[in-house]
């Protein structure tokens, strides 16, 4: 079975042992970039490998030409490639990754994999904490890996730049939503970014309003109708938060939602907000 979203502790635990696995670690703290190796250090999930979100899962501040891009832009798809084959990843993996953040920075890698048209990952639904509530064991050893021969393929995934955001500020022809907690969005608190408020027009959704209270996803037909309220069509969002991180955890409720086609705007906030000819709107 290939497993595209969401995979549980049980189902993680019983395909464990097959060859074609890459399980991989996703901790992290924004605030702390050493956080998560450590964590991983201390114990994970046996087999699995540890990727750093601002190493592995970005790219560059800046481009070419000196203009920043976000906190964590993308890496180029050749890159990602590369650092995908040192994780031991074919064309035929099944990756499956996890955090101990329900989903916050998985998701991402979730996303990075579709981008580059591998299909076969999922994230570990309620992450390490329901690992261990049921009973999975943790591990100390960082497993061997032979070289993989993952390839690009189509993108399985849409993306769009700032230029075209700025113009939808105007047209309003796509809706953009917000993944950050409330109080950023309304530019009530801004530890991380340039100057806090949002893109004019956005409408919020905390990435945590897609979970229960146990930390796992609420199920696809509660996500259907709550994201149907917020959103005409999937084809017609972008998703944005912070840096291009949460935003994934949007991307992945609509997916399980049978939401498809959200376009993702990977410098989110972060970008937009470092320049002040950008208009800002704060409130609600």
């Amino acid at each position: 079975m290939t497993y595209t979203t969401l995979i549980s502790s049980s189902e993680l635990a019983a395909i464990a042992t097959t060859p074609n696995l890459v399980i991989i670690d996703c901790r992290h703290d924004l605030m702390h970039p050493d956080a998560g190796q450590q964590a991983y250090n201390t114990g994970h999930i046996p087999g699995a490998l540890f990727m750093h979100v601002d190493h592995a899962m970005s790219g560059s501040k800046y481009d070419q030409q000196g203009i920043f891009q976000g906190r964590h832009p993308l890496p180029a798809q050749a890159d990602f490639i590369a650092t995908l084959r040192t994780f031991g990843i074919n064309q035929t993996t099944q990756v499956v990754a996890y955090d101990a953040q329900a989903g916050m920075f998985a998701a991402r890698l979730w996303w990075m994999l579709r981008w580059v048209g591998h299909e076969a990952v999922a994230v570990l639904d309620g992450g390490l904490p329901a690992w261990t509530a049921a009973g999975g064991a943790l591990s100390t050893t960082t497993p061997a890996t032979t070289p993989g021969t993952i390839e690009a393929q189509a993108s399985l995934v849409n993306t769009i730049n700032v230029d075209d955001v700025l113009t939808n500020v105007s047209s309003r022809t796509k809706t953009v939503v917000d993944a950050r907690a409330p109080d950023r969005y309304r530019g009530e608190n801004e530890t991380i970014d340039a100057k806090g408020g949002h893109i004019p027009n956005a409408k919020n959704r905390f990435f945590k309003d897609n979970l229960q209270n146990n930390g796992q996803f609420k199920p696809a037909a509660q996500l259907r109708k709550e994201w149907s309220a917020i959103i005409d069509s999937p084809d017609t969002a972008i998703m944005q938060c912070g840096s291009g991180v949460t935003a994934c955890h949007n991307l992945l409720a609509l997916e399980i939602a049978g939401l498809s086609g959200a376009t993702l705007y990977p410098g989110s906030w972060s970008q937009w907000s470092a320049d002040p000819t950008r208009p800002v709107a704060t409130g609600n």
